[in-house]
């Protein structure tokens, strides 16, 4: 079983960045994909992006880019354990719990994605609050 543990949450001005944290601990093979995702009271999870843990592969939403496409770029510091997320000009509406997910590549089929896949290691979540 995957711990893990996020940090860097907290209160910050709309059109600032953020950079969060999720620190793993365990058997390697159970986080080669990690994940973020948020998540509003009363309604549903949102899948953010997602990293190949062990070559550092990004991907967001269900495409490959080298470039984010938007405001949240993730990382990985593989001497840590550590996935970052970048969240870029805050909005008041990114206001939400950040969570972070591990699995193993057979667990999601070989698909390193943010969505559609199943994850079965989850943080506690870390709040972000965005004020205009």
């Amino acid at each position: 079983q995957v711990q893990l543990v996020e940090s860097g949450g907290g209160s910050v001005q709309a059109g600032g960045s953020l950079t969060i944290s999720c620190t793993a601990s365990g058997d390697i093979r159970d986080f080669a994909c990690m994940g973020w995702f948020r998540q509003v009271p009363g309604k549903g999870r949102e899948g953010l992006a997602s990293i190949y843990f062990g070559s550092g592969t990004p991907y967001y939403g269900d495409s490959y880019t080298d470039s984010p496409p938007g405001r949240f770029t993730i990382s990985r510091d593989s001497t840590k354990n550590t996935v970052f997320l970048q969240i870029n000009s805050l909005k008041p509406e990114d206001t939400a719990i950040y969570y972070c997910a591990a699995a193993s590549l057979p667990s999601v089929g070989g698909l390193c994605r943010p969505t559609g896949v199943r994850y079965s290691s989850w943080g506690q979540g870390t709040q972000v609050t965005v004020s205009s």
